[in-house]
Order: structure tokens, then sequence, then C-alpha cells
């Protein structure tokens, strides 16, 4: 009796040990923080990632001089390239490994993502589901220095200036062209697959494509010249061709055209004419109708007109200088340069208001080739440019430096520009990103350098997208990935989101629009 009663109780505490060690297992679990959780419904039925991250940031890496390259994935929310809980060092896209990301084409709203390697010339499909490559959208011969893809996703366009060639993938058919356009130099094509150009370097042409349907095979030389096309391809049976852009008796329309931009509501085509800065006379905005550009505007009919119709509507002069150019609605602003009595270049923000058709300010900007422009939290606008230590203020700068002089923000030759945009009467105001200034005695000096070490200058901005909500913008720079306020231009501690290689583009991979990179 006595052994059996031991026995009972101990079989009881057992029991009740063990139902206390699940009752504990149990509160703690469910007293645990989730560090990463979505909404019953996510935004527009978007999947949840692998990663569980919600707020991504992309990067293109390179290693090994270019040979071999990744797509990292950040959390831009935290700021780290890791979890929270750190068992998870970093998150990049699988499947991918194609050298020198350069290019990031990015469509949040599609969920996916273009990825051009500037080593292999192939273009890979990213999906931000299931974050992993899908397949390839095609490869070009030759190196690309422009790429344009429509969110329709039935075209590849490039540009491969050392080829002479405009390439075009027709994602419909699964057939590749290359037209023979000399120093073709960028493409570009509207949102709806309707409107592409093409720029040469070096000249004051703009080219436009047209695709001929069963109808309007042309099958001769004198054919194929009577539109005045460049050229043709398949050249026997063609099937698209490249032409000029008619502008009419308008000889000068264009001034070493370098890009184009399609307005909000589709009804305008803006060619930005970049002038001095690139070797031309004098930087503008072109307006075009896009209804007389559409590729499948061109007929039989023996009247030119009516074959390539007249696409000019007006030409505005913009003296700061036009390379890139964004707008809201109500204004257009373009960034580019104008050169200074000494022979170097400055960089501007000019803002021309559609209602009136005029520029109506001016303001100083980073200096140096600009090619990223976009809005941003906090009515903010950021621009971020290329060999900015080649111009006017970096020149400043040395000519302070010499005079034992602490430099001032004018002298500031940095590639990143925060611009306050204008609320009310007041203008514009722009500041260089990081804010320094060089002296021997007291520098103020970039919070987190690069790996060169230089306190004063980060290098080249290649890459810059907008963490749209989060009062923050995520940028390649000078070859590592550096995050700022959008509120006031402060740099983010980046110890948690450096790379390992070099970064060379970045993408916001859950915007809520296309528009944030």
């Amino acid at each position: 009796m006595t052994n059996r009663s031991l026995f009972t109780q101990s079989l009881r505490a057992q029991i009740f040990c063990g139902l206390l060690i699940a009752a504990v297992t149990l509160g703690l679990t469910a007293c645990s923080t989730q560090f990463y959780k979505f909404p019953q419904y996510t935004f527009a039925n978007r999947p949840i990632p692998p990663s569980k991250l919600a707020q991504r940031v992309m990067v293109g890496v390179t290693a090994n001089g270019g040979t071999s390259g990744s797509l990292q994935i950040l959390d831009a929310f935290r700021d780290l390239r890791n979890n929270v809980q750190n068992t998870k060092p970093s998150f990049s896209i699988s499947g991918y490994s194609s050298g020198f990301p350069n290019l990031i084409l990015n469509f949040p709203s599609e969920i996916t993502g273009y990825v051009y390697s500037n080593t292999l010339g192939d273009v890979q499909i990213i999906n931000y589901g299931t974050e992993s490559t899908v397949g390839s959208a095609g490869t070009f011969p030759a190196k690309s220095t422009s790429i344009a893809v429509p969110p329709t996703f039935g075209h590849v366009y490039s540009a491969e200036e050392g080829a002479g060639l405009l390439g075009i993938i027709d994602k419909t058919t699964g057939a590749t062209y290359g037209l023979n356009l000399p120093n073709v130099f960028q493409v570009v094509v509207n949102q709806g697959d309707t409107v592409i150009l093409a720029m040469v370097r070096n000249s004051n042409s703009l080219y436009r494509v047209i695709k001929l349907n069963a109808n309007q095979y042309l099958t001769s030389t004198a054919a194929i010249a009577a539109i005045g096309a460049v050229d043709c391809q398949p050249f026997n049976l063609p099937a698209y061709c490249i032409i000029p852009v008619n502008t009419g008796t308008n000889a000068n329309a264009f001034d070493r055209p370098t890009g184009a931009y399609f307005s909000l509501d589709g009804n305008t085509v803006y060619v930005l004419n970049c002038g001095a800065e690139c070797g031309g006379n004098t930087s503008s905005v072109t307006y075009l109708s896009p209804g007389a550009l559409q590729v499948n505007s061109y007929t039989n009919s023996t009247v030119p007109a009516q074959q390539n119709p007249n696409a000019f509507v007006s030409n505005l002069p913009v003296a700061g200088g036009v390379t890139t150019a964004v707008s809201d609605g109500n204004n257009l602003y373009v960034a580019g340069q104008q050169r200074q009595p000494d022979g170097l270049f400055a960089g501007n923000l000019s803002i021309i208001s559609l209602a009136t058709n005029a520029v109506t300010s001016t303001t100083s900007i980073s200096d140096g080739t600009h090619t990223k422009i976009l809005f941003a939290d906090d009515n903010t606008l950021w621009i971020g440019s290329q060999f900015c230590a080649t111009g006017e203020r970096a020149a400043r700068a040395a000519q302070q430096i010499a005079a034992g002089q602490a430099t001032d923000q004018s002298a500031n030759y940095n590639c990143l520009t925060r611009v306050v945009l204008p609320s009310g009467s007041a203008g514009p105001s722009a500041s260089i990103i990081p804010a320094v200034t060089q002296s021997t005695t007291s520098p103020v000096v970039v919070p987190y350098p690069n790996t060169n070490q230089n306190q004063f200058y980060y290098g080249d901005l290649t890459g810059l997208c907008w963490v749209q909500g989060f009062h923050k913008v995520y940028t390649a720079y000078g070859g590592q990935v550096h995050a700022f306020n959008t509120a006031d231009g402060s740099e983010i501690n980046n110890a948690n989101i450096t790379v390992q290689g070099t970064a060379l583009d970045v993408a916001y991979m859950d915007a809520v629009t296309d528009a944030a990179n």
C-alpha cells in the first residue's frame, strides 16, 4: 500500500509538472513579440514575401570587378540588412547571379522588376512576391547605354551605342530585332507602349519607332527611303522601322536631345534638350504631340505628311540646363547644368509652369550629369547626379581652401540635392546632401563616409528611391548604400544597411505606385 501510494503521488507530481511546463510555455509563446506581421488583407492583395519584410529596398550589388553580382534586400522600415533576431544575416533575390546589375526598372504596382546586367547584357525578370528570378526577358548583342520597359511588359527596348543598334525584344511574338541607328544612346517609352523615342549622341535629331502591319510591308530600298526610314528590320519583310520625328518647318526643334518625359495626362511629350552641356547651344524643352508619334501611326499614303505627321507643338528655352525631369501635374521640374564664364558647368533646378509654359524659378543644385529625380515625403524633391566633382562647386572649394578659407554650402560638391518645394509665395530651398564644409580648423564632415574615407565627398549617385510614407530616401551613393531623412536631410546611420561589394542601384519594392523610383 505504501509503495502504491508513493507511486501515485509521483505520477501526480509528474503530470502536474508537465502541465505547469506546458502552461508556462504557452504563456511565453502568447506573450512573445511578433516582429514581422502583416495585416489580414495586404495592400492590393500582394503576397507575403519569404523574407517577411513589409518595406523592402532592393540593391543591385557587384563584386570581383563586375564578374559576379547579386540583388540584396534591405529592411527599409528598421534600416537593417538582417532580421531583428539576428538569425538571418542577410536577404537576397534567389536565383540571381548576373554580373554588374547596374539598372533596376522597378514596377511595384505590378510586383515585378527588370534588372539589366552590364556584364552579360541580359535582362532578368524579378518576382517581388516570391523574391526570386522568374526568367530572362532577353539578351542584347551589345552593351546597353539605356533600357526602356513599359508597364505593359510587351517589349524591351535597348540603346546599344557601341554597336549602333536600337534593340527591340517583342515579347508578344518572341522575336528580337536590331535597328541600325549609329551612336544611339538613349531610348524611352511611354506607359502605354505606344510611343518609342530614340536619341543619338552629338545630334540634333530625334527618332521614333513604327511598327508595320501585314498590309504595310516595305519590300524595297526605294519604299524604305520614301518614308525616310533610317533602317527597317527584317529587311525583306520589315516589322519595325526607325524614322526621324517630323517637326514640320521647325528645323531647329531639338538641341542635343537627351531624354523625354511623358505628361501625366498623356497629352504631351516633353523632349529634354541638353544644349551646351552636351556640346550643343541652347538647353530647352520641346513639346510634342504624342498622337503624331504613335508606333502604329504610319500609312501607305503617297502624301508624306500623312505617312509621318508633324509632331511639333512648341519649344521653351531653359537657361539653367535640362537633362532630367519630373512633373506633379502643375509644374515640370527639370534639372541640368549651365555653362559658367570660367567654362565649367553649374547645376540648376528650373520650375516650368504647365499653365503658362514659362520658367517660374531657377535654383542652384548639385553639379554633374543629372539622371535621378523624384518626389518624396515632407514636400521634398530629390535630385542625383554623377561627375559632380568636376563642376563649378568643386572649383570653388579648391579656391577657398587654397586661400585658407572655410568652404560654404555653395562649395559643397556632393551629388545629391534635397529641395523643399515652394508653398504659397515662398520659393524652393535647396541643400546639397550630405551638408559639409571644409576647413583646416573645424571641418564639418560626412557622418558615415564610404570606404574611400573621403570626409567631404561620397562620389557618384547612381541609385535613388523613395520609401513612401516613412520619411526617408535610400540611395546608391559612391558605391555604397546611404539613407536620408526627408524631413531635414540628415543621414540615417548606415552601419546596418551597408552591403558587401559595390552598390549600383536601389529600388523600393513595396511602393504604392511606380513613381517611387
